[in-house]
């Protein structure tokens, strides 16, 4: 069967909107990820004998009428049209399957992703047009969904659908054997552009992958674990990751940098050291560097592994400088760890971006500024700041909604032009003191002369570092500014 597989259009008069973040948005660092879930469908059904034509329209960026004539182009014969969506961009991306019914009445249409995997029978609710959602991580869904449609047998044997009349066909199993998922680079080589998209902390191109699917710690925020491919780790061998590094490094010449998008690459100890040895020993990690998520409870002998391994930089999620908060959102982190972390990650020549949210449960004005006494201590390379943004399906996002703390309009988790908005407004703390209090954090840490000079040393070292830099910079400077009268 033909299969159209669409990262439908959104604001892209404002520029590229990244819907495969863990917060979609049109980042204001000018952050554009590949839509790697969309990608793995693609090959999955590949492998499975089905025709599929792709279309990422916010990495041009185009618009709708722009990716209606994209798909016309191809789009004959399609008989399923699947369709990535967002909490903040479901509307939209309703509206275009709309136009798209309209044009191939015949195909089927179905949605993906994190919202309608939290709510699947409210999202069906919105449109006739959408024939049905998929629930969970749906690789192996579509496939089985197209195969259905083509031999014309009963689309209830498809694993993973929430269909229009409310009935759910039975789950789909988590995919325990990873290694045999097709590379995503493989297709980003025949498909896509690597220079269309673009990762702040990253060198620019870069290539994102994952290595593993499931995170084993439970912090109440967090979408994908949540939503998408649950707490149960799962990885691929240190054999099937190193030789996808080896393709990137064969056939993207430009391309220097792998961005390793687990949620928590370094869950498993031993696996990362076999990864790291492999890099060494194929003399891969003189050709590629690469960046992960990395939990502060990475020891200082794997952080050496890792840097001699090629890694350049690792993402921490700190979130707070409080620990009665940190214990709210059951991150499993000490206040404590942090320090050793960073000093570890120096020692062993490694760049931190740290992650810090505002907003959780039990915040206060005081609390804010324990975390950005904690950002400023710690000092690391670069640091983010961000109101939380509660999605449904997690944990966090029902606990507000209970108390009465979210306003619950999809359209308003992005601004009109796209960035993230703050939905969330506590009792002793409103949206907006989140949100300026997170642009005062980010020029109170930015500004600082001491971090200009750093910066300025790091880019002097590399000057690949400088020009990822500025290329984040000259996206950031007007938000950095705009506040600072």
């Amino acid at each position: 069967m033909k299969i159209y597989i669409v990262n439908p259009p959104f604001k892209a008069e404002y520029g590229k909107f990244s819907r495969e973040s863990r917060s979609p948005a049109v980042a204001k660092s000018g952050a554009l990820y590949y839509p790697l879930w969309l990608i793995y469908a693609a090959v999955c059904s590949e492998k499975e004998g089905h025709e599929v034509e792709f279309l990422d329209a916010p990495a041009k960026p185009l618009g709708e009428e722009a990716s209606l004539r994209e798909i016309a182009a191809k789009g004959e014969g399609t008989g399923l049209f699947v369709l990535g969506t967002s909490t903040p961009s479901l509307k939209s991306d309703i509206r275009f399957a709309e136009r798209l019914k309209a044009l191939y009445p015949s195909s089927f249409i179905l949605l993906v992703g994190t919202h309608p995997s939290a709510l699947p029978e409210e999202t069906l609710s919105f449109s006739d047009s959408v024939d049905a959602v998929a629930i969970g991580e749906f690789d192996r869904t579509v496939a089985e969904l197209a195969t259905a449609l083509e031999k014309g047998t009963d689309i209830k044997a498809a694993r993973g659908l929430c269909l229009r009349n409310g009935l759910r066909t039975p789950a789909m199993p988590l995919i325990k054997d990873l290694d045999e998922i097709p590379f995503a680079s493989k297709f980003i080589k025949e498909r896509l552009e690597p220079r269309d998209y673009f990762f702040a902390a990253a060198t620019y191109p870069s290539i994102q992958i994952f290595t593993g699917r499931g995170c084993p710690f439970r912090c109440n925020f967090c979408v994908y674990p949540q939503t998408m491919h649950g707490h149960a780790f799962r990885a691929r061998s240190a054999e099937n990751v190193v030789a996808e590094f080896e393709y990137i490094a064969q056939n993207f010449p430009d391309v220097h940098e792998v961005v390793i998008e687990d949620d928590t690459f370094t869950a498993n100890k031993k696996r990362v050291l076999a990864i790291c040895s492999l890099l060494r020993e194929k003399g891969l990690h003189k050709r590629l560097r690469w960046l992960c998520n990395a939990r502060v409870d990475l020891d200082l002998e794997t952080m050496r592994a890792m840097k001699k391994a090629g890694c350049r930089l690792i993402i921490p999620g700190i979130e707070s400088g409080n620990q009665q908060i940190l214990d709210n959102i059951r991150k499993g982190t000490r206040v404590e760890q942090f320090a050793s972390y960073v000093a570890n990650a120096k020692r062993a020549g490694l760049l931190i971006h740290a992650c810090y949210m505002v907003g959780n449960q039990g915040e206060t004005r005081e609390t804010m500024m324990d975390t950005l006494r904690l950002a400023l201590r710690l000092n690391t390379d670069t640091a983010q700041f961000f109101p939380l943004i509660p999605y449904p399906g997690t944990e966090a996002y029902d606990w507000n909604y209970k108390r009465g703390y979210i306003e619950r309009d999809y359209e308003k988790y992005c601004l009109p032009d796209g960035t993230h908005n703050t939905v969330l407004s506590l009792p002793d703390l409103s949206a907006q003191e989140m949100v300026d209090f997170c642009n005062y954090a980010r020029r109170r840490y930015y500004l600082r002369p001491r971090y200009i000079l750093h910066r300025l040393r790091v880019g002097l070292a590399s000057p690949s570092d400088l020009r990822r830099s500025l290329k984040a910079f000259g996206k950031l400077r007007k938000y950095l500014f705009k506040h600072s009268g």
